[in-house]
């Protein structure tokens, strides 16, 4: 029987596998075998006696807790298996808290501490009351536009006669006549003040992460900060195309509005308010956009690209957009993202876990470098594809100088990026006034 999530092998007893145990109690419980190596194999315990006093004991003076302490035997060799319970109460060893995630153990610590003890109370962050605040920090004008945008969507209680306070109160959003943080970051004149971390980062990077080339902050409630991030990412950051049709000019966007203000939605309802802000980073042939907050555990990235249960960071936050009609209570954003990229023959979006946070990619073309790689480009055929970007075309001197290499590679790889890839059209006669522009072009 392997090590997995609920199960340690340990060949001794040490005092820091207290840890472990503290970590099995805030989770889903667990078992220590003592006495077995890696493999599960009895090695056998020789002071199993004192053990068997000395362990329960020290759990129970460090942490407060019980657990099953037994002994076994195997071909005369003894081991001691120690069955933690899962607690609905938060377990700490000595003032420091530990939690089980897959087959590791973890030190719990800010965010991560301040989430795991609102969640073993029954209370998650957006539903705590924010005692500092009263209703003269809500923006009257903001609720007053969301509830005259909401009237449509059929979902919103009735509120013909209510007071903002008894609105509020039927959204949840107080408790006790008291406002909840919730409401602060949805209808919140300067969040900023309860919250520092509340804005939203806009920047434009030339290739690499190092080459910023301007920036804008956003500030604001969750309403505001839509409106504003959209104005300021369709006004400065990014080039929108010019067609015409007849007489008539149209406004083409680089990447289809829907998916934009779905992922920024996503990150806005989703977000750890006491992490960092939102970062949102525009490239030529991509936009990021980054928030703290992992995945919720048994959400994973595959399962973002079907249809999958809605499992909110902030709940009341989630449940006052869905009947604002901003969102879809059924997890379906990320789907979202992905068909109206497809509706606009962009590359499938990206989804990923990084730095500890949800990042979300949208790709101009399918000649981003990531799209490039994707398709099992070598790093010669990438950076011919970027130099016949940014000049129009590439011959085949072109590319042995770039790269440094044979006729015959340069011959190979060009002739792959035309019939491999299908990326490439070869213009000119053979020889000297052959060249290679991309495709369609």
């Amino acid at each position: 029987m392997p090590e997995q999530q609920n199960i340690e092998f340990k060949s001794s007893w040490h005092d820091d596998y207290l840890k472990w145990v503290c970590g099995f109690a805030n989770a889903q419980g667990g078992t220590i075998f003592i006495g077995k190596d890696d493999n599960g194999n009895t090695i056998d315990v020789p002071d199993y006696k004192r053990l068997m006093d000395d362990i329960p004991n020290k759990i129970r003076n460090s942490m407060g807790i019980t657990v099953e302490v037994n002994l076994h035997e195997e071909n005369k060799s003894h081991f001691i298996e120690v069955v933690t319970l899962p607690y609905s109460v938060p377990v700490s060893l000595r003032g420091r808290y530990y939690f089980r995630s897959g087959s590791t153990k973890q030190e719990l610590t800010g965010a991560s501490l301040n989430d795991f003890l609102l969640k073993k109370s029954g209370k998650t962050w957006d539903d705590v009351v924010e005692q500092r605040a009263t209703f003269d920090d809500i923006d009257e004008k903001a609720f007053e536009s969301f509830l005259k945008t909401s009237e449509n969507n059929g979902r919103l209680p009735e509120t013909v006669g209510l007071t903002f306070p008894e609105i509020f109160e039927k959204l949840r959003l107080t408790e006790n006549g008291l406002l909840k943080r919730a409401a602060i970051i949805l209808f919140g004149k300067d969040p900023g003040k309860f919250y520092p971390n509340t804005f939203v980062k806009i920047g434009r990077f030339a290739k690499v992460d190092t080459d910023i080339q301007f920036q804008e902050v956003e500030e604001g409630n969750l309403l505001s900060l839509l409106r504003g991030v959209l104005n300021q990412l369709n006004h400065k950051f990014l080039i929108r195309q010019i067609e015409f049709e007849g007489m008539y000019r149209i406004e083409k966007g680089e990447y289809p509005v829907p998916a934009i203000r779905e992922m920024l939605l996503n990150a806005l309802v989703h977000r750890n308010y006491m992490g960092a802000p939102i970062q949102i980073r525009v490239y030529d042939d991509k936009i990021n956009i980054w928030n703290e907050g992992t995945l919720p555990d048994g959400l994973s990235i595959e399962a973002l690209k079907r249809s999958h249960s809605s499992k909110p960071r902030n709940p009341i936050i989630a449940e006052v957009c869905f009947k604002g009609g901003l969102i879809d209570a059924w997890g379906r954003g990320t789907i979202k993202i992905i068909d109206t990229c497809k509706q606009a023959e962009l590359p499938e979006p990206e989804f990923s876990e990084r730095d500890g946070g949800f990042l979300v990619s949208l790709f101009k073309n399918t000649l981003a470098v990531e799209q490039l790689k994707k398709l099992g480009l070598n790093e010669r055929q990438i950076k011919a594809i970027e130099f016949v970007k940014v000049n129009g075309k590439i011959t085949n001197t072109d590319f042995k100088v770039l790269q440094n290499v044979s006729k015959a590679t340069a011959t190979r790889d060009l002739t792959e990026l035309v019939e491999k890839f299908e990326l490439l059209d070869k213009v000119g006669q053979t020889g000297v006034g052959t060249a290679y522009i991309l495709k369609g072009s």
